[in-house]
């Protein structure tokens, strides 16, 4: 029993977070695909850069609410087991829920960075860790501008916190590994800003394009170039 609770949680976690919000979206929506846009990485940053308006908020919840969602209910299924802890299911799942999200089977297991994930999981296991992590993006994205430098530091200010607030070592241990894959995902953008070329992030966007296909082939942004033309320009 205790074997298929963490077989069964592991495929659910990680078939339910595969499932890309920005990349349903993009299809959905603009008929266009957001790997083949901006940065090409499909997640919230990039999907606010290139289409901007309240639907990317919406991929920046529903990243955040699959995660939520999975740990939540598996804390719930881990805790009254006797091997376990709410903190180790809703762990364990957050991982699983993390590799599903970075590396989709749905789309050739090339998925987005992972910070959003890896966030809601912090919350999941200590308010007081959401609130540190909260806290520091708040702070470091306003000053520095960077939405990579402010994911990085966040998370590993929240893991820091689990320290403090004793979250169990195994729940622990789960937490910061993830923590290092996102790091470890974000190393071009690492790369980047010690070149001094990491492109900044502004929640100020132009307005969305209009959620149909241009029949010119333009880029869709209000410019004359071509589409391959003005999605090369996005890219960082």
């Amino acid at each position: 029993m205790t074997v298929l609770i963490y077989v069964l949680t592991a495929v659910v976690s990680y078939f339910v977070a595969a499932v890309n919000p920005a990349i349903v979206l993009s299809h959905l929506v603009y008929h266009r695909d957001i790997r083949r846009e901006g940065s090409g990485n499909p997640g919230f940053t990039n999907f606010h850069r290139v289409f901007g308006g309240k639907l990317s908020w919406l991929v920046f919840v529903l990243d955040i609410g699959k995660c939520v969602a999975v740990s939540l209910v598996a804390g719930l299924v881990f805790a009254p087991a006797y091997f376990s802890t709410r903190a180790l299911g809703a762990a364990y799942a957050g991982v699983f829920a993390l590799i599903g999200h970075t590396y989709p089977v749905f789309y050739r297991f090339k998925g987005g960075k992972g910070f959003l994930v890896t966030f809601a999981l912090l919350w999941v296991l200590d308010w007081r860790a959401g609130l540190v992590a909260t806290a520091v993006m708040l702070t470091v994205l306003p000053l520095s501008g960077f939405m990579s430098l402010s994911s990085i530091l966040t998370l590993i200010a929240g893991g820091v916190t689990l320290i403090f607030v004793r979250t169990p070592m195994p729940a622990l241990f789960l937490t910061f590994g993830a923590v290092l894959l996102v790091i470890w995902r974000h190393r071009s953008n690492i790369a980047r800003l010690v070149a001094g070329t990491e492109k900044k992030f502004s929640f100020r966007k132009k307005k969305a394009p209009a959620p149909t296909p241009t029949e010119t082939g333009t880029a869709g942004d209000g410019s004359d170039e071509p589409a391959a033309v003005g999605a090369g320009k996005e890219k960082e």
